[in-house]
């Protein structure tokens, strides 16, 4: 059985346990969206670590959903207010969007352990992260998958696919950069 709960402080040394020692996530600590890249790079694994952990004490919201398996945290979903992600809706994947809307959240970025890829956490972090939005009054949810359900390896599936959006109950707004698309949900 897969359980899902909001990060809170009680549970940092849970995300520590799940990012420290990963490729994908050692380095990144989610702050890829939230900081200029020059600063993310300057930063490295430490100080991105630390910047994340500063975010995360000071936010009013979560920064984002920890899954767990056995009592083991296995996936996380990073997910907030979409101007917290500054250097996310800078991106040409959302050029052309209302970012003036109010009360839209994104969920940008995933991890799950490889050894529970294809167990449906993906899908339980992202419908937990519908319900954080709503019980915090957003009034939708975004993300930028990679549109259709091809699965990926390695950085490039932070993001997620199309196919887990749609089963999730989003909606294509419209093909962006590349090969992403902006999915969304009203909550």
């Amino acid at each position: 059985m897969i359980e899902i709960f909001p990060l809170s402080p009680e549970r940092m040394d849970d995300m520590t346990t799940l990012f420290d020692g990963q490729a994908m996530t050692g380095d990144c600590w989610c702050m890829w969206w939230l900081i200029p890249m020059k600063a993310f790079h300057e930063a490295g694994a430490a100080g991105n670590k630390a910047a994340f952990k500063d975010v995360a004490h000071a936010s009013e919201e979560p920064m984002g959903l920890l899954a767990y398996k056995h009592g083991k945290a296995v996936g996380w979903c990073a997910v907030g207010p979409r101007e917290r992600y500054a250097r996310a809706i800078k991106t040409p994947t959302y050029r052309g969007a209302d970012l003036e809307e109010e009360g839209v959240w994104l969920a940008p970025c995933f991890y799950i352990l490889p050894e529970v890829r294809g167990e449906g956490v993906a899908t339980a972090l992202l419908k937990a992260a519908v319900e954080l939005a709503q019980q915090h009054g957003a009034s939708a949810l975004e993300g930028f998958p990679y549109e259709g359900d091809k699965r990926r390896s390695g950085g490039s599936i932070q993001v997620g696919v199309e196919s887990l959006f749609n089963a999730c109950g989003f909606e294509r707004l419209r093909k962006s950069s590349g090969s992403r698309v902006i999915m969304r949900k009203e909550v």
